[in-house]
């Protein structure tokens, strides 16, 4: 076996073929079908023209086909493509056309968009339908289930721990960007996450640990509530759980209901959820103690761990799970260039401040010179990478140059996270630069100030933006919404931030709304922040 996704799921499917790998509803499937259903899909793939290194992209919420897809994606050496299923036409022209899409897997509901655009994306030459229950449909789509029924297993090729991985990452700010990842460090990468750093995985060790699990009768079921089109659900709810022989549980469903969520954990008897931080857990939270007051629990007795990756996961909202569930919850500080450090709290070690992690391995963090931040010294830095590096961003050498660099010797990868080192040496986290707010020629990161706000029982959600003022540039604005059962008082609200945060941090004004937007998979939406902001205050 190599690094290579193809390669180890092929592996896993030899050694455990009964063992269950796609959970969905009513459907499983073990891992021999999930093989050969993958394999007979790369086959139509091959057959249509698609070579190594192609780019196929997937657009649809998430399914077993969604994973099956990518799969086959992989046994062809084809690059699979996330797409974003909130994007409208534009948007969805220019990724197509930026990431060279010659496929696409769509669920069927997405055919009238599809059509809309079909004229303009020249390069596309081979559509697979599948069917979602939409009864939507797309002239001239292959259907999913008849290319299945309808190929022979494709031969196996010789996979390459140099094939392209990657994830299109639309970031805070900016249009999308292909992260590009070697096959053999992501997948290397993933298994060190997974086994820790005391641990130097080889592909001999991860056969003997699944053989291990297989043996002890120990089934994970990794349940992702997150949208697989983006990084935390993929790689932490599908292929994490994947690469250890794991079973990986799938809602169709397009909106976020915790209910729901709960309940489905536990039907299929989730060992992990994965979440993105605040966005996902205090509503899973409320439901908690919504079921708990009212004497209706539900039963998560095989429940191990919450994930979360991705945003902000709050002290307060942890300690109110681990109040009710006795699991342990892993945060992982990271973004799609790469991971930075994680959090790992239980009952037994309970969580510490907000956004405070343990350096990752090879993380450090630098100032404008790139020297390396003294732990305690107070001083502001960038957060670097050093572990599995991205090869660079698709199609843009200027974007990679600026973002993975050499430093004496060893390549990091600056996404644009600043923090501080602590005495300890834990990292606190400070937020994307790309969003700092400068008023008065203080700097000001928007993440910080938005967990004071929202620590407060009155303040559900909160993003932070910059407006502009004549004496201080910009001026701070809390866009704010309010818990259930609660009225926000806006001085009150502000005086209790002030008791965590220097005076020059503070908002200088609140605007409530309905609902604080946000991506599907929980990260911020600033651009409407903002616009919110202006329209409220000027």
């Amino acid at each position: 076996m190599i690094w290579h996704f193809a390669d180890l799921f092929e592996t896993i499917a030899g050694l455990v073929p009964d063992k269950t790998a796609l959970i969905e509803g009513d459907t499983t499937r073990n891992w021999r079908e999930y093989e050969d259903r993958a394999s007979r899909l790369a086959a139509a793939l091959a057959e249509g023209g698609i070579a190594p290194d192609a780019k196929v992209a997937i657009y649809g919420h998430n399914s077993a086909d969604f994973l099956e897809a990518q799969f086959a994606i992989f046994k062809a050496r084809a690059v699979p493509i996330n797409v974003n299923y909130r994007y409208v036409d534009e948007e969805l022209v220019y990724l197509f056309d930026n990431a060279d899409v010659e496929a696409v897997f769509f669920d069927a509901r997405f055919a009238p968009r599809l059509a809309a655009i079909r004229d303009r994306l020249p390069k596309l030459k081979m559509l697979v339908q599948i069917d979602d229950g939409s009864g939507e449909s797309l002239d001239g789509a292959l259907d999913y289930e008849e290319l299945i029924g309808s190929h022979d297993p494709l031969p196996r090729l010789d996979y390459s721990e140099d094939d392209i991985y990657m994830v299109y990452t639309g970031g805070t700010t900016g249009m999308p960007k292909g992260v590009m990842y070697r096959q053999g460090d992501f997948v290397n990468g993933i298994a060190k996450f997974l086994l820790g750093p005391e641990i130097e995985p080889t592909p001999e060790f991860m056969i003997a640990a699944i053989k291990q699990l297989d043996m002890a009768g120990e089934s994970p079921v990794a349940f992702p509530a997150c949208p697989l089109m983006h990084g935390t659900g993929m790689w932490l709810g599908g292929l994490a759980a994947h690469s250890f022989g794991g079973a990986v549980a799938l809602l169709r469903d397009e909106g976020f209901d915790p209910a729901r969520v709960w309940q489905y954990a536990s039907e299929v008897g989730a060992t992990g959820v994965v979440i993105v931080g605040d966005a996902f857990a205090k509503p899973m939270l409320a439901e908690l103690r919504r079921a708990h007051e009212a004497g209706e629990p539900y039963d998560l007795s095989t429940l191990k761990a919450i994930v979360s990756s991705g945003a902000m996961f709050s002290a307060e909202t942890k300690l109110g799970l681990l109040d009710l569930l006795d699991i342990e919850i892993r945060d992982a500080m990271g973004s799609t260039e790469g991971s930075m450090g994680s959090s790992i709290v239980s009952r037994a070690e309970p969580p510490g401040p907000t956004a405070r992690f343990m350096l990752g391995e090879h993380t450090k963090v630098f100032d404008e010179n790139d020297e390396e931040i003294a732990p305690g010294s107070d001083q502001v830095g960038i957060i670097a990478n050093g572990g599995f590096v991205p090869v660079g961003y698709y199609k843009d050498p200027e974007k990679s140059a600026k973002t993975f660099r050499t430093i004496r010797g060893h390549r990091y990868s600056f996404p644009g996270d600043y923090a501080k080192v602590a005495a300890d040496g834990s990292l606190v986290l400070l937020g994307r630069g790309s969003v700092c707010i400068n008023t008065g020629g203080e700097k000001v990161y928007p993440e910080e100030v938005e967990e004071a706000l929202k620590a407060h029982d009155s303040v559900w959600d909160a993003l932070v933006v910059g407006v502009p003022d004549d004496r201080f540039g910009e001026r701070i604005v809390g866009v704010v919404s309010q818990s259930p059962g609660h009225v926000i008082d806006d001085a009150a609200v502000i005086e209790f931030a002030r008791t965590r945060l220097a005076g020059y941090k503070m908002p200088r004004q609140l605007v409530l709304v309905d609902r604080v937007a946000r991506a599907a998979n929980g990260k911020a939406d600033y651009k409407w922040a903002k616009e919110t902001a202006l329209a409220a205050v000027g």
